[in-house]
């Protein structure tokens, strides 16, 4: 039994389903509507299955590649019934989810080779990108971790005082210099405070000026910079928070990062208010960076750690009453 099942989160596989309920129902229903009298999987099958994928929002590049692998199992079998489709998606689709790499752990009670463990969190403003630092600070605490954060979203009138009023929910300390202050500073400060105080986790926040991708690159690349001069290596991982249910934007937003600073885990919020849950496997996989969270609700145990099977199985399995 996980630390989590112990502090009541063990029913994490029915939350998930239903924060899928939505995309799930569009999915199967449409796939169902497909595949009426086919006993096969023939032309007119795999052109329906790309027009689902994409209304999906699974994203046109990663549909593409969906049925291209389908085609290529289609030929070498010779015959695939309608009935095999979905267990071969489900394959094709866990396959294509991207998995951690092991000196980048998504678990909150796992170890990591290096601490403090430094992680810088980026994403535009209104995605939920203070919040979830908030949960993930919350979620660590509870693994035993110790845990600090940065308010380094020094520019968005409010930012700091809602990060200080999570540290405060999670009880973890907060390194801040208030509103107008020099981001890499308070990066600097509290990266130095992690490493005095033995902490494990640290978890800075950045300003979310995607418009401005000058500003935004010189102030991350500072940041990165004075990290790395108090912690090895730091930061050990950038994690982008993205909103789901914004579809193709979020894919959009992920890839303008990418060229503003090495995007090494995804967090993606708000998915049980849409239908576009099908963004999660679009993004892993044009990114080819991991998720590594998803939030599927409101409450702090809602930011679940991804796992790609128990993604796919909710994707494709109606929830049993």
């Amino acid at each position: 039994m996980g630390i989590f099942d112990k502090l009541g989160f063990g029913k994490k596989e029915e939350k998930l389903q239903e924060g899928l309920e939505k995309t799930r129902t569009g999915f199967l229903d449409k796939i169902g509507k497909a595949l009426v009298g086919k006993d096969k999987v023939d032309d007119e099958v795999l052109d329906d299955l790309e027009e689902i994928l994409i209304t999906s929002d699974v994203g046109v590049k990663t549909t593409l590649e969906v049925i291209r692998r389908i085609e290529e199992r289609v030929a070498r079998d010779k015959f695939i019934s309608s009935g095999e489709l979905q267990q071969i998606l489900r394959e094709e689709i866990t396959s294509l989810l991207k998995e951690n790499e092991a000196d980048r752990p998504a678990a909150f009670d796992a170890e990591f080779r290096q601490k403090p463990h430094v992680i810088l969190v980026v994403g535009v403003n209104g995605v939920g990108k203070t919040t979830s630092i908030g949960k993930l600070a919350h979620m660590y605490k509870l693994a035993g971790k110790r845990v600090m954060l940065g308010a380094g979203d020094t520019f968005r009138a409010g930012a700091v005082e809602q990060l200080r009023i999570w540290s405060e929910r999670a009880g973890v300390t907060l390194i801040q210099q208030g509103q107008g202050a020099d981001p890499a500073a308070v990066a600097y400060d509290t990266v130095a405070s992690a490493k005095s105080k033995d902490a494990d986790v640290v978890l800075v926040d950045t300003a979310g000026r995607l418009h401005n991708r000058r500003a935004l690159m010189d102030e991350l690349g500072k940041i990165k910079r004075v990290m790395g001069k108090v912690v090895e290596d730091a930061p050990h991982e950038v994690l982008l928070v993205l909103d789901a249910s914004t579809g193709q934007n979020a894919l959009q937003q992920a890839k303008a990062f990418s060229e503003v600073v090495d995007v090494t885990g995804l967090a993606l919020t708000k998915l049980d208010g849409t239908a576009k849950g099908g963004i999660v496997i679009g993004i892993s996989h044009e990114m080819n960076v991991p998720v590594k969270y998803i939030g599927v609700g409101e409450k702090i145990e809602d930011l679940q750690v991804f796992e790609r099977e128990q993604f796919v199985t909710a994707l494709f399995e109606k929830k049993v009453s």
